[in-house]
């Protein structure tokens, strides 16, 4: 990627440029902001009216969160042409946590706006934590959450778990179409096509199943052009202390992630950053927990995926991404829109799904070849750690017999794997010689 001046990030490109320049940010992220909703309301079985709620609120926080961070306000703003949006991240955790509470999402809620207060906190100390979250753990990670997502994209491009017609060949046919659709896109297409892959592969994913009998209607009778998602629609937030630590975990890899992308695009944008405008970038992630938390949706992250469009377009304005997060909070509030993408036929989120999970796992794969396997205990670290990680994705009902209120750790394969990687990882560093410099950075920029 070509490194721009920095006097480009302040510019304001003429309007109607900058309105298109700011739809290709938002196609480029859309696939994305909406998969981590679709995946949480398709594992808790939520009604359509429900899963476009959650769509909807996060739209809606990804939007405010991407014009802070754009604009900046007081202490928060990385002043940088960044687009946030909910992370995979979060996924897992927030099924986890809704699943074995009674208070269901709104006890995710809770422990959103708690993980994102403990964020503000802790950022003052980022450049220790880079030091114990080393591309051992957050390439650990980023590994088991897309593997673990595949289980959940499996069970899309089979129809939808509980589907009369689960594993029907047609349902296999139109993800393995979409699939087919966004790889060819992706190899042939060009500069803003390709760019967009995964939404249109999921267009022609749509029209295929349309052509095939099955797409299902869908009714937007009921629901009114305009209507903001309103906070407690899904419930107030509910606080309890194993769902917060849980979410806690959530938000230090997430800054630690974040860190890696905003010092890219410093670098990309022309404005390479200091310790203090990395703090108000971080400062910006954990308020994104906290407004999530408020309006009923999840944490946010930067998009490296709008990260590499600044560089592969050259235009680095802020104001460009602040307009795309104006446009994503008008989205939010159209309820029609929210019910159509909460209506796509679950094979076309399966082959789409199989891109981005498998991204998040790759991105795994990648932090993991970068550390030192001659460091001593690297291998075995990794080597415990995935096991253990993996050990309730292949056996759901080992911890059943165990105190409930366990749960959110014990099923949740991702937090077993990190916690695992912090502490042999801590045990290992303190019996051997200190390792080098260059691994003690975090993991590859991520996010789908």
């Amino acid at each position: 990627m070509a490194k721009l001046v920095a006097s480009a990030v302040d510019a304001r490109p003429p309007a109607g440029r900058l309105l298109l320049l700011a739809i290709q940010h938002v196609l480029s992220m859309y696939a994305g902001a909406i998969t981590v909703p679709l995946v949480v309301a398709g594992a808790l079985g939520l009604t359509p009216a429900e899963t476009g709620f959650l769509v909807s609120a996060s739209l809606l926080t990804s939007g405010v969160v991407t014009i802070v961070q754009c604009l900046g306000l007081g202490p928060f703003g990385i002043k940088l042409p960044v687009v946030m949006g909910v992370t995979f991240v979060g996924a897992l955790p927030a099924v986890a946590i809704a699943s074995a509470s009674p208070h269901g999402l709104a006890e995710v809620f809770g422990a959103a706006i708690v993980a994102g207060v403990v964020g503000l906190l802790v950022i003052p100390f980022m450049s220790r934590l880079t030091h114990v979250l080393t591309p051992v753990v957050t390439g650990t990670a980023m590994l088991l959450i897309g593997v673990s997502l595949i289980g959940v994209t499996a069970d899309w491009a089979a129809g939808g778990r509980g589907a009369a017609r689960f594993g029907d060949p047609v349902n296999l046919l139109i993800a393995a179409v979409t699939l087919t659709a966004i790889l060819t896109i992706s190899r042939f297409g060009r500069g803003f096509l390709a760019a967009t892959a995964i939404l249109a592969g999921m267009i022609v994913g749509v029209v295929f199943a349309g052509a095939v009998g099955a797409l299902a209607p869908v009714s937007l009778a009921d629901s009114a052009w305009i209507a903001p998602p309103l906070p407690g629609q899904m419930g107030w937030p509910h606080f309890d202390l194993a769902a917060s630590t849980t979410m806690v975990v959530v938000m230090l890899i997430t800054l630690v992630e974040s860190s890696g992308m905003l010092i890219m695009l410093g670098r990309i944008s022309g404005r390479p950053l200091d310790a203090e405008a990395l703090a108000r970038g971080l400062r910006t992630d954990a308020l994104g927990s906290i407004i999530g938390g408020l309006l009923g949706s999840f944490p946010c992250t930067s998009y490296s995926q709008n990260i590499a469009l600044v560089g592969l377009t050259g235009v680095a304005s802020r104001w460009v991404c602040a307009t795309a997060g104006a446009l994503l909070v008008v989205l939010a509030m159209v309820p029609k829109l929210s019910l159509l993408v909460a209506g796509l036929p679950s094979p076309v989120l399966g082959g789409a799904g199989l891109v981005l999970f498998g991204m998040v796992a790759a991105a795994g794969v990648h932090a993991l070849s970068e550390v030192d396997y001659a460091q001593p205990g690297r291998l075995t670290v990794v080597a415990v750690s995935l096991a253990l990680g993996l050990l309730p994705m292949f056996r759901p009902t080992l911890f059943d017999r165990l105190p409930k209120a366990l749960a959110p750790f014990l099923e949740n394969g991702m937090l077993i794997g990190v916690v695992s990687a912090i502490a042999l990882n801590l045990l290992f560093k303190s019996t051997s010689s200190p390792r080098p410099a260059a691994e003690g950075g975090s993991a590859a920029p991520l996010h789908p």
